[in-house]
């Protein structure tokens, strides 16, 4: 791993926020993987009843007091409630508020929070508008409210924030760019505070039936918490999920000077393509492991440092065992490594995925526990089980963990944090 001598700008987490199916808070949201809580249920959003998937990891309910006006709450999409709450919820967490906030220099904090796939309520309710009254009865809202870079703007309006601000959306890796970017305005000097993350609020019906049009979902109907299974031999598709995932990304002199508690440090990371197919991945796992090794080498670090891996893991036939052959093959037999997947027990998050696994990562190196995987019962053939965590919560000391996140189109991310070293 690189010195600190060798890094002239380092970039430290100091802040997390969440909204996910089992938790609004990172310590409640942590407590519950740990202890194996799934948040996957059958849909109450909708009638679902005519679909062939009804369940899903929803935010049955959700508070927007102290955090959102109550007309923006009423107008907006919950991608971007979810997103304007974990963002403020970080700054909270983060110690960015009062008098602290004020002495910011606004023009150095940016915000970059994405999402793969925006408003599709909106879109869906302005659709029907539309078809009974072509654009007479459209709300003025209806654009603004839906286009993914909105929520960072709303933000940046309400923080006073003038710095980078803008989203990415990279279907299911689009947080992990999001993080990545951000931390590199921070290393290029451009910014001394970022938030970045990702925000999803796809359990609609139009969501739902794309998915289900893809055959991507699980139809494990009749046992929700028992859907969502990575690598296990039963596994019949990812479970679609919502919820945002911010964190407050921050260079280390920065937060030194204004006595933040720093969680971790975040070591950089990378992107790549498969440019293979639209939805598969590459059938050698190629790009995942030029993405991971290619992770590595521009952080400057070992592959013997590694010793957890948050994979990206959502319950799909192949994807499944393709993250696992490209992890075995970049890590060799590490027997100190060990890979689990957030995603068993809160679904599929999309865009916000990444970002939710993230807050997990630094709160595995915060607490010294790794999570379960709870549906790993019968492990599949293909996978060595040595190197998954079973279905119980691990102690492990992390010396270095990557968090991976891949997309359809082949977008392909790989980010790594360690706990900080005070040097």
């Amino acid at each position: 791993m690189k010195t600190p001598v060798e890094r002239r700008r380092r970039v430290v987490v100091t802040g997390m926020g969440v909204e996910t199916p089992i938790g609004n808070d990172p310590t409640v949201f942590y407590n519950n993987l740990l202890e194996g809580i799934s948040g996957v249920s059958l849909i109450e959003n909708f009638d679902c009843s005519q679909f062939p998937t009804r369940i899903a990891a929803e935010i049955k309910s959700v508070s927007t007091e102290g955090f959102v006006e109550p007309k923006l709450a009423k107008r907006t999409d919950k991608f971007m409630l979810y997103m304007l709450l974990a963002g403020k919820k970080a700054l909270a967490d983060g110690g960015v508020t009062g008098d602290a906030m004020d002495e910011l220099n606004k023009a150095r904090c940016g915000i970059l929070i994405g999402s793969a796939m925006g408003g599709l309520k909106l879109f869906e309710e302005g659709s029907d508008v539309f078809r009974s009254s072509p654009y007479r009865k459209l709300s003025p809202y209806s654009v603004p409210l839906l286009t993914t870079n909105m929520g960072s703007a709303m933000l940046a309006r309400d923080l006073g924030w003038m710095g980078p601000n803008y989203s990415i959306s990279t279907a299911c890796a689009t947080s992990n760019f999001c993080i990545l970017t951000a931390a590199n305005h921070i290393l290029r000097g451009e910014a001394d505070m970022m938030l970045c993350g990702g925000s999803d609020a796809a359990v609609v019906p139009f969501g739902v039936g794309g998915f289900v049009a893809c055959r991507a979902l699980s139809q494990r109907n009749n046992d929700p918490t028992k859907a969502s299974r990575p690598w296990d031999t039963d596994r019949d598709g990812f479970v679609l999920g919502e919820g945002a995932g911010v964190l407050i990304l921050e260079e280390l002199q920065h937060a030194k000077r204004r006595g933040a508690t720093i969680y971790a440090e975040f070591l950089g990371g990378s992107f790549t393509c498969d440019a293979y197919h639209m939805t598969d991945p590459h059938p050698e796992g190629t790009g995942i492991i030029e993405c991971i090794e290619k992770a590595l080498a521009e952080s400057g670090v070992s592959k013997e440092e590694v010793n957890y891996v948050n994979a990206h893991g959502t319950s799909t036939p192949v994807g499944d065992l393709k993250e696992f052959q490209a992890v075995a093959h970049c890590f060799g037999k590490n027997p100190e490594l060990k890979m689990n997947s957030t995603k068993s027990m809160v679904g599929h998050l999309v865009g916000a995925a990444g970002a939710v696994e993230a807050v997990a990562t630094v709160q595995a190196i915060q607490t010294g526990w790794i999570h379960p995987n709870i549906n790993l019962e019968n492990p599949d053939n293909g996978v060595d089980i040595k190197l998954l965590v079973g279905r119980k919560k691990e102690r492990m000391d992390i010396k270095v963990a990557l968090s991976n996140s891949f997309g359809f189109g082949g977008q392909n991310s790989s980010i790594l944090f360690a706990p900080y070293l005070h040097n």
